[in-house]
């Protein structure tokens, strides 16, 4: 069934790829297999499989049958030959990092990425010998200038957490491949939907599943996609045998549930954080906006090249800074203060506090956002209710 679906559309694969009701009873959604081991017909077959030589399942830490019809969506979407999930976004980049790096090799990073990738790449890394340096990558020539032959891996996201910069995937992708490097983009804020890594060169793409994957705010989990033989050691070296960061059969069950409006959804949020820009751009209160969509946004043709739509997440400094940020936050009503991002409900965060807390305010400022920053993850909900509360909130201070 799943070959007949690959010439389908994106909405039509995120709900059918790669599981057929008709193998399980005619359920029309994937069973959930809550067993943490599997029984071989014979010893023989148990150590073909140990082996590599017969396909099977071993131990819910390396595959479960609810987590394969995951990850099998996940690949095709993403135009990836396989796909591992993960119990978090986290164990996703680590299980990629611990995997392919070892002492004396070098990482290149972007200058701005999401708090813990970036606490892990400057603080901790070094201990393993492995080094990070972080560069602008808005700018390829950057990369170009200061890749070298200890550089195994380079990483991205973009657009980047918090602050909406683009980097050009194509343009990396080439320097990177030049020199023999690989290059690891995080595609959470995107998704497939939006914006697809892989056809424009990146090798690996990893994703915080718990975000608009799932888009429901009620499950952790990450993922990885790249080629098979890659997946393959993610798998059974990097998930198996060093950070064990394997997904539940029920978190996979609620990813799948939700890639099924992964589309109705990404749209949602989309067209209404597009018209919520424009609009906060416009309010006395507001300094800056950093949204892809917005003509103000430097890399907004960037954007358009290599985004189907412009996303669901917006930053903003005030023109009161840091308190009025604080202001801000306390004054809404329908919003919620609160971390993570993709869910249904809007969601409003201060980075410098929050996610972003492994930055010092040093590295804050080096690194490309200011203690003043919000962060609005924009929900499913009515926009004029949203732009109530929000520009709303906003009036009151100003007044």
């Amino acid at each position: 069934m799943s070959d007949s679906f690959k010439a389908r559309g994106f909405a039509t694969r995120a709900i059918h790829y790669g599981y057929d009701p008709l193998a399980y009873h005619g359920a029309l959604n994937p069973p959930v297999f809550l067993t943490s081991t599997y029984g071989f017909p014979s010893v023989e077959s148990g150590a073909a499989r140990f082996a590599g030589e017969e396909e099977g399942y071993i131990y819910s830490r390396v595959g479960n049958p609810t987590v394969s019809v995951l990850e099998s969506r996940l690949a095709e979407l993403e135009g990836g030959e396989a796909a591992l999930a993960t119990a978090s976004g986290m164990g996703a980049i680590t299980a990629v990092i611990w995997t392919l790096l070892s002492a004396g090799d070098e990482i290149i990073a972007d200058l701005t990425l999401y708090g813990c990738t970036f606490g892990l790449l400057e603080h901790h890394i070094h201990r393993f010998g492995i080094s990070a340096r972080f560069v602008d990558l808005t700018d390829p020539a950057n990369l170009a200038a200061v890749i070298g032959p200890k550089t195994r891996m380079v990483i991205t996201e973009t657009p980047s957490n918090p602050n909406m910069r683009i980097v050009d995937i194509a343009a990396v992708a080439g320097i990177c491949h030049k020199a023999g490097a690989l290059l690891v983009v995080d595609n959470t804020y995107c998704t497939p939907y939006l914006q697809r890594p892989l056809a424009l060169g990146a090798d690996i793409v990893v994703h915080s599943a718990t975000k608009y994957l799932g888009g429901h705010g009620d499950l952790l989990a990450g993922a990885v996609v790249s080629t098979k033989e890659l997946v393959t050691a993610f798998r059974f070296t990097g998930i198996k045998e060093l950070n064990g960061a394997c997904i539940s059969a029920l978190d996979a069950f609620l990813i799948l549930r939700g890639m099924k409006t992964l589309t109705l959804r990404m749209d949602r949020h989309s067209a209404t954080a597009g018209r919520l820009a424009e609009a906060l751009e416009a309010h006395p209160a507001v300094a800056r906006v950093y949204y892809p969509g917005l003509d103000s946004h430097p890399q907004k043709a960037l954007a358009e090249r290599q985004m189907r739509a412009m996303g669901g997440m917006i930053a903003l400094e005030l023109k009161g800074g840091i308190e009025a940020g604080k202001a801000f936050m306390n004054g809404v009503q329908l919003a919620t203060r609160a971390v993570s991002l993709g869910d249904a409900e809007t969601l409003v965060q201060h980075p410098a506090s929050m996610t972003h807390a492994t930055y010092d305010p040093e590295e804050r400022a080096r690194h490309g956002f200011t203690d003043g920053l919000v962060r609005i993850s924009v929900g499913l909900e009515d926009y004029d209710d949203l732009g109530e509360d929000l520009l709303g909130t906003l009036d009151r201070l100003a007044g």
